[in-house]
């Protein structure tokens, strides 16, 4: 075992795991977002609404992370109608096409992690609000949502920490995130073992953070 070199990586490793960290927080935060809008369609009583919404769903998880990268940094970039439009600004730039497609991956997820929760929450609670003359707008916002977050709390904690270990993913279209460098350092050193396991320890530590981060919001806002 070289610990001279696993002391000497830790610098790179460690400038990369900045990289892996924001693949994270941007594919999140969008994919919060994705993930609440489809998950209120999928409570629509429209079939149309609710079919649509639960195609996007099966789509994303049904199919490889990998593949969906691949086509998204790939092939969009194929077509000459995208390449003369704004999105081509994004679409040229690995790191935006990782987030696309971390984004819309973690939403599909998210989606039926929310669409649960919703689901969970007492039509009691509802018609109390309603009967405080509490409109429907507010019901949602104020009630419905907290509500249902807390209850999805333990899932989507697991849904941050899969998609932490999927960024490493990014390395395949040239990010050099925390997997990207790792390889780099192991093609010029040959050194395979001592620089995964450094890659692997950051990535336990980022993930026992994450892990510590939802047991705690779980204790303060159990009900």
């Amino acid at each position: 075992m070289n610990f001279e070199l696993i002391i000497s990586s830790f610098p790179k490793m460690l400038g990369a795991a900045v990289i892996t960290v924001k693949l994270l927080a941007f594919s999140l935060a969008i994919g919060l977002l994705i993930g609440l809008f489809f998950a209120v369609l999928r409570l629509n009583k429209n079939i149309i609404i609710n079919k649509f919404a639960y195609g996007y769903s099966y789509l994303f998880r049904g199919t490889p992370l990998l593949v969906q990268i691949y086509i998204i940094y790939f092939g969009l970039g194929q077509i000459e109608f995208i390449r003369s439009t704004f999105l081509w600004v994004i679409l040229k730039e690995p790191f935006w096409c990782a987030i696309i497609a971390f984004a819309l991956n973690t939403g599909a997820y998210t989606s039926e992690i929310l669409r649960s929760a919703f689901q969970t929450i007492k039509p009691g609670v509802i018609e109390a609000g309603k009967s405080l003359g509490i409109s429907n707008k507010i019901i949602f916002y104020k009630i419905q949502i907290p509500i249902a977050i807390r209850q999805s709390l333990p899932a989507y904690g697991n849904e941050i920490i899969l998609m932490l270990k999927g960024t490493s993913l990014a390395s395949t279209v040239t990010i050099m995130d925390l997997t990207g460098v790792a390889k780099h350092i192991i093609s010029t050193t040959f050194k395979p073992v001592e620089v995964f396991i450094l890659a692997g320890s950051i990535y336990l530590f980022m993930t026992f953070i994450v892990h510590n981060v939802i047991k705690f919001l779980e204790k303060k806002y159990s009900f």
